[in-house]
């Protein structure tokens, strides 16, 4: 049974087109989670709207349209068994909207798969999400190298070699510890290598992609911790009621316990207690940290709760804060930041404008030593403490207390600017 296996949650990432969608298509189809049926409809619905080959790629996106139209509780996420682990993937869609979408993910995720494509290797969007899933706390990185059997790179070593270098001074500015990262070559679109070992790379004796999977650590489950579950989103389901969704970052919910909502509407909290709670179609007396789930609350009203939201028990309000003092690194600004910068801040579900009120130091990010005391203004590259109020309420934990919730992505004209965490706030009184 899926709920003796230990849970884990796990994003594929990568640039747009590198083929996320068909690894993840390709690896529940060779696992025996899709029929040869299922399968063949989509390959005639992919030929029919002239995109042959795109029939794995399809696989995650006609669950979405199915779950759209039942609105159940598992948007985009789907389940899927090995012999060890029982795991959500969370497949993260390649649109304009894509990077909000991915930030979510990733920070929902225990662990990730960075999908490259072996004739492109890394280019900007690799970059972002390398640096997205550092910050948001994904821990543990698989690096798929895909498209291996394209016209040009024909299953090459040297080829993988020298994608596989990249990446790896990629993820090591990033902060990975590269020596625990696994890279596996594959083509995913034919099947090489993802639940199947290949003949046609001889040269490569680590393991599948799905091997690999079955590699990661088990997470630690921070269930000593507050319960912190922020909501992704709020649906109205006939018969049932209000149903928010989202996964539980720490700390245990219960069918039948005493719960706040904040900021809420009106930034005042909303109470209820927990009714249902719900997971991939099945009821649960309990949610653990990284249990996605859906769950209905006497008390919520449809409009009393949004995404950004954080329910919490009432006997352990989660942080609203006024203001908070942040440690961040500027990857990727057009100018500089100075005070009165009012970019978004993309923490846990919630995106809140928030305002730099004062740039108090920089600092060398190798060893933490300050540098320069209230600098006019950081640029890429610079490490620096600032001070921030944002301009709604919003629940931010400190780093030390709740690290789950202490980190976020700042972004602005639809790129990540700086990344950074809280270290230090004052608190809403409620």
């Amino acid at each position: 049974m899926a709920d003796k296996k230990p849970h884990i949650n796990i994003v594929f990432i990568g640039h747009v087109d590198h083929g996320k969608s068909t690894t993840v298509g390709r690896l529940l189809f060779d696992t025996g989670n899709i029929s040869e049926q299922a399968l063949r409809k989509l390959k005639e619905k992919a030929e029919q709207l002239g995109k042959g080959g795109f029939e794995f790629a399809f696989v995650m996106d006609n669950l979405k349209e199915e779950q759209e139209r039942g609105v159940t509780i598992d948007l985009a996420h789907k389940r899927f068994e090995t012999d060890k682990y029982y795991f959500t993937i969370i497949d993260a869609p390649g649109h304009r909207d894509f990077i909000k979408n991915m930030i979510t993910g990733a920070s929902q995720a225990d662990a990730g798969v960075l999908v490259v494509a072996a004739n492109d290797g890394v280019n900007a969007q690799t970059k972002e999400h390398a640096y997205l899933s550092k910050v948001l706390g994904v821990q543990q990185m698989i690096v798929a190298i895909n498209k291996m059997d394209i016209s040009g790179v024909e299953f090459s070593q040297d080829r993988f070699n020298k994608v596989k270098a990249d990446v790896e001074t990629l993820l090591k500015t990033v902060g990975y510890n590269t020596a625990e990262i696994q890279f596996v070559p594959l083509a995913s679109l034919v099947g090489d290598n993802v639940a199947k070992k290949t003949v046609k790379m001889s040269w490569y004796t680590g393991p599948t992609l799905l091997e690999a999977l079955d590699n990661i650590k088990e997470p630690e489950k921070p269930t000593q911790l507050p319960l912190r579950l922020p909501i992704q989103d709020v649906y109205n389901i006939t018969g049932i009621g209000v149903v928010p969704v989202g996964r539980v970052e720490t700390g245990i919910m219960k069918v039948g316990d005493k719960v706040i909502a904040v900021p809420g509407r009106e930034g005042k909290g909303v109470p209820g207690e927990c009714k249902t709670i719900e997971m991939h179609h099945e009821q649960l007396k309990e949610a653990l940290p990284g249990d996605n789930v859906g769950f209905n609350v006497r008390g919520f009203g449809k409009k009393d709760i949004t995404r950004g939201d954080v329910i919490g028990h009432s006997s352990n309000v989660p942080t609203v804060a006024t203001e908070f003092t942040a440690q961040i690194i500027v990857i990727n600004h057009p100018s500089v930041m100075t005070v009165g910068y009012t970019p978004v801040f993309h923490i846990h579900t919630a995106q809140v404008a928030c305002q730099v009120t004062s740039i108090e130091k920089t600092l060398n990010p190798a060893t933490g030593e300050t540098l320069q005391e209230h600098p006019d203004f950081i640029k890429n590259g610079d490490a620096a403490i600032i001070k921030v109020k944002p301009v709604q309420p919003l629940v931010i934990e400190k780093k030390a207390d709740i690290p789950q919730l202490a980190n976020f992505a700042i972004r602005d004209s639809g790129q990540t600017v700086a990344a950074g965490m809280c270290i230090d706030l004052v608190k809403k009184p409620m």
